[in-house]
């Protein structure tokens, strides 16, 4: 038998050298990454469906695909940071992190109700290709550095329309509106402030016990499945179609400056997949349970669904556009809702052209 060449052997010894590293490099490189650990508070709690499928699905997955390199760890609401206070206590570093919504800042930055959710329209589908495709995460990331906040915003959760709000008594005419006090959100909130109400922002843990002992006589909150965990059912037995106000939601992740720009290029990457993922899954759930959240409440909790009527819808429309041309005196929100319009006009084309056309002018039953 012949011997085998030395250089045979030294081609093998090489080939499983390359080997060996090609297996050990991303356990190596993954290694060498220094560990990130984000204290994400939240705003809502983490009951909520929607919560379940974004922050905290991200929170699960993301040691498991950064390899340890990513831990995130969520608090529930007030317990490191109340929730109108997160994007303060993010920017000033007193967390790293947050998980909440922009409108809850438009008092000091009047263009982040726009990047939560806008009265009649975008649906979530155009709202996703406007911030993703158009100039809505430009715009939503220079809103936070021009208004002087050390932020990296992410968006990380995504919701179809919400519910029109829910009423001790029905709402036929503009007249009973008037005096009415309401828990309602943004944009939407400014509507029913010019119509008469009385609008006030309070965080969800606040709005059952504020209907219970009659502060408020009405409240939005979000989708039928998600309202029914804070039990608005048991006290306002009108529950109004469409949310006019809020055909999609937008929920954000606030990283702190610092923080982020001492993450790996690859945790980076990670988060921002994680979240776009989210989207896609919050988005998903909340389509599928929705239906059976309002049979519930129709069929064994006395709630009556009602479709808002044409002169209501009518008038909530007109008014947007008062509220529209007040806001816009901001010179942001200006720019921000002069670039979302032109978007819209351009996709209205495909919108035309592309789905089937929808029922409309239903009255309430």
């Amino acid at each position: 038998m012949s011997r085998a060449s030395p250089l045979r052997h030294i081609s093998q010894a090489l080939t499983l050298s390359l080997v060996t590293a090609s297996i050990l490099a991303p356990l190596q490189a993954s290694d060498s990454i220094n560990k990130t650990r984000l204290k994400v508070p939240l705003a809502f709690t983490s009951a909520l469906p929607a919560v379940k499928s974004s922050i905290l699905w991200v929170a699960d997955q993301a040691p498991i695909i950064s390899n340890g390199s990513l831990q995130i760890k969520t608090y529930e609401p007030g317990k490191l940071v109340a929730p109108f206070e997160i994007l303060d206590a993010v920017s000033t570093g007193k967390v790293n992190a947050g998980f909440a919504i922009s409108g809850y800042w438009a008092g000091k930055i009047p263009a982040a109700n726009i990047f939560s959710s806008v009265p009649f329209g975008p649906e979530s589908g155009e709202f996703m290709a406007w911030l993703y495709y158009g100039n809505g995460l430009k715009l939503y990331q220079q809103m936070y550095d021009q208004a002087g906040y050390a932020v990296k915003v992410i968006p990380c959760a995504i919701l179809a329309p919400e519910s029109g709000g829910w009423f001790k008594q029905q709402i036929n005419k503009p007249e009973d509106l008037k005096g009415l006090n309401m828990r309602f959100y943004g944009l939407g909130g400014k509507v029913f402030s010019k119509l008469g109400a009385s609008v006030s922002l309070i965080p969800s843990s606040e709005i059952y016990p504020a209907l219970e002992r009659g502060a408020i006589d009405a409240t939005e909150f979000s989708q039928p499945a998600i309202d029914q965990m804070l039990g608005f059912h048991k006290i306002a037995k009108y529950n109004y179609f469409p949310g006019w106000h809020q055909q999609a939601s937008v929920i954000e992740l606030l990283i702190n400056n610092n923080t982020w720009q001492g993450m790996h290029l690859s945790q980076q990457a990670t988060l921002e997949a994680l979240c776009k993922a989210a989207m896609t899954n919050t988005l998903a759930q909340g389509e599928a349970i929705q239906y059976q959240a309002m049979q519930k409440n129709e069929h064994e909790r006395g709630v009556t669904n009602l479709y808002w009527n044409s002169e209501m819808l009518s008038l909530f429309e007109t008014t947007w556009q008062q509220v529209v041309s007040e806001e816009s005196e901001d010179p942001f929100f200006k720019t921000v809702w002069d670039d979302l319009s032109a978007f819209r006009k351009n996709y209205d084309l495909w919108q035309r052209h592309a789905f089937l056309p929808r029922q409309t002018g239903r009255l309430a039953e």
